[in-house]
């Protein structure tokens, strides 16, 4: 759910006053999604954030900047190379699509005034970033060749073409007689919303669904059940969405369900989910900054691709397990083999060489006189026979021993890994993904070279304060688990952590002292709220004094061993946890 074109005309004329005349001073790629330009306008300066997340694709002003990568991707590198120092002649939309145009002017040679244009295709999943010159395509994020559409390429050298025009009606040109016109020449049948949908340019889902709420209408009603003073009620719900829109200052909303989820944004006030909670803003950027937390289209650089990773890695051990719990179980047979070869031993004297195929004798395990029937290979003698059985017991109680042994390396491989998919979910900076990097390549996932620490801040764990005043502290790594547990506790504090699910170390900073209910209770839900239990009720938190927590020889990071700790039951309070939270700003990215 994002800004349809009706909303995002104020989103161009917003960016057009803001940055139009300002210089481009520097452009970074934070992630392989967006782009971030700095403008510098006298007395101060804006980072223009243009984004092509499919779940909120967009362009907005961006009030903190965002971590980069040490090294620029190549297309960050080409957009320093054409566009820094250039100066913002505007930012305009084309008519009422999805698109916006930003046009740079250079000074070249013999004073000639060069035009560049940054064509930002904020289209869902078909969204892009392109630069263009003349008309002709310099290079583009998203880069589509004939194998990925066969209506429209985008690669550098083509000429650039407009996405697929649609035979709509433009709300700020056209008379209210002449939508209304075409609104009644639609299909009988179709629903009231996707009417309107279909003949008003611009027009998305939420501005559709607010025109027939001022209406009175349903926008499931067909088109066939309206009356004339049904249409009367559409054509002022036009007129008043149109007239909210014409005003010089605009009210962008968003649309929260209970549980914080986007249900709308618009440029203008909603009402059509009464329900729903509303937010307003002073600045369409402002909203888009909100829903771009709320989605969490922020990625950072590799962390995306560690977390497929992982979660193919994870998926291999446990088919893995599987297999390993199957061949256990045929293993368990081995004593079967023993036996028969036993009773081959006893009874070899009352049968003949290539004879039967099978033997059926009384088993003289049995304490009450069962047969049991041994299977023979006819081509070797009863002897061979007997000594095959033995060979073949020994060879599954061997292999019994070796598959335990492997059942249980790999019991340890899912819960590491578990670990650090727990771990990735925490990291909100370079720094992080980048321990997370070199435990990976450490942990032979990765074949990649380790990556040395640049002058990126070093990873710090989580830091809250309870309501007494005791510190708490949270790791979001494995290395960060060993270094909190081992090097910055005391060795009377308290160490937390979810009963055998994986999660992040946390530590009670109580220096000895008995900690409060409410403070143990609290530091109990920080560690629920760090571990794959997150979300779940009734979970099992083991806390114990650091000193009785050791780190077994040549075990995997984040792997503790610990005696004497008691559990407490834990069920998060999410509006006792959000306050907390809240005093880490990275806990909330």
């Amino acid at each position: 759910m994002s800004l349809d074109g009706f909303s995002m005309r104020f989103l161009a004329r917003e960016l057009d006053s803001i940055l139009a005349g300002g210089r481009i001073d520097k452009i970074t790629q934070p992630n392989k999604q967006s782009i971030i330009i700095s403008v510098r306008q006298p007395g101060q300066n804006y980072l223009l954030h243009i984004s092509i997340a499919p779940q909120n694709p967009s362009a907005h002003i961006l009030t903190k900047t965002l971590e980069n990568p040490p090294e620029p991707p190549s297309f960050c590198m080409l957009l320093r190379k054409h566009l820094e120092t250039g100066r913002i002649v505007s930012i305009k939309q084309h008519g009422l699509d999805r698109l916006l145009l930003m046009d740079i002017d250079f000074l070249g040679g013999g004073g000639k005034i060069i035009t560049k244009t940054i064509v930002m295709e904020l289209m869902g999943k078909y969204s892009n970033i392109i630069l263009l010159q003349d008309g002709q395509i310099l290079d583009a994020l998203r880069k589509i060749g004939t194998n990925s559409s066969r209506v429209r390429t985008v690669l550098p050298g083509d000429s650039y073409e407009l996405p697929p025009g649609q035979d709509k009606l433009d709300l700020f040109e056209v008379t209210m007689p002449k939508i209304i016109a075409a609104l009644k020449d639609q299909p009988k049948d179709s629903r009231l919303d996707k009417a309107l949908l279909a003949i008003c340019m611009g027009f998305g889902p939420v501005s559709a669904k607010e025109v027939c709420f001022s209406a009175g209408l349903a926008p499931s009603i067909r088109l066939s059940d309206l009356e004339e003073v049904d249409y009367q009620a559409i054509e002022q719900g036009l007129a008043d969405i149109l007239a909210v829109s014409c005003q010089e200052q605009i009210e962008p909303c968003l649309l929260l369900d209970a549980n914080k989820k986007i249900l709308a944004m618009a440029a203008f006030p909603l009402h059509y989910l009464p329900e729903a909670q509303a937010i307003s803003f002073g600045s369409l950027s402002e909203l888009i900054e909100k829903a771009d937390l709320l989605y969490g289209s922020y990625v950072l650089p590799d962390k995306d691709r560690f977390q497929k990773l992982v979660k193919n890695e994870l998926n291999k051990a446990e088919n893995k397990l599987v297999k390993l719990d199957k061949e256990i179980e045929e293993a368990e047979n081995a004593e079967l083999y023993r036996r028969r070869g036993d009773n081959l031993m006893t009874y070899q004297y009352q049968f003949k060489d290539r004879v039967d195929a099978e033997i059926t004798v009384t088993d003289i395990y049995s304490e009450n006189g069962e047969n049991i029937t041994i299977p023979l290979d006819q081509r070797i003698t009863l002897v061979e026979n007997m000594q095959a059985c033995y060979k073949k017991y020994d060879k599954l109680k061997r292999g019994r021993e070796m598959l335990l042994g492997q059942r249980q390396d790999c019991e340890m491989s899912i819960k590491y890994l578990e670990s650090i998919e727990a771990s990735l979910l925490a990291s909100s900076s370079l720094a992080e993904i980048g321990e997370i990097h070199n435990e990976l390549v450490a942990g032979g996932y990765l074949r990649e070279k380790l990556k040395k620490k640049n002058n990126d801040k070093p990873a710090s764990p989580f830091r809250f304060t309870a309501p007494d005043g005791t510190v708490i502290l949270v790791g979001k790594n494995n290395y960060q688990n060993d270094k909190l547990t081992f090097k910055t506790a005391a060795f009377n504090d308290l160490w937390l952590h979810t009963k055998d699910i994986p999660g992040s170390h946390v530590i009670l900073r109580t220096g000895g002292a008995e900690p409060s209910e409410e403070t143990l209770l609290l530091a109990a839900s920080l560690a629920v709220h760090y571990s794959k239990a997150r979300g779940s009720s009734t979970v099992p938190v083991d806390y114990v004094e650091v000193r009785r927590v050791k780190k077994p020889s040549g075990a995997k990071p984040g792997f503790v061993i610990f005696t004497e700790q008691n559990t407490l039951y834990i069920t998060p309070d999410e509006e006792i946890l959000s306050p907390i939270l809240a005093q880490d700003p990275t806990a909330l990215q």
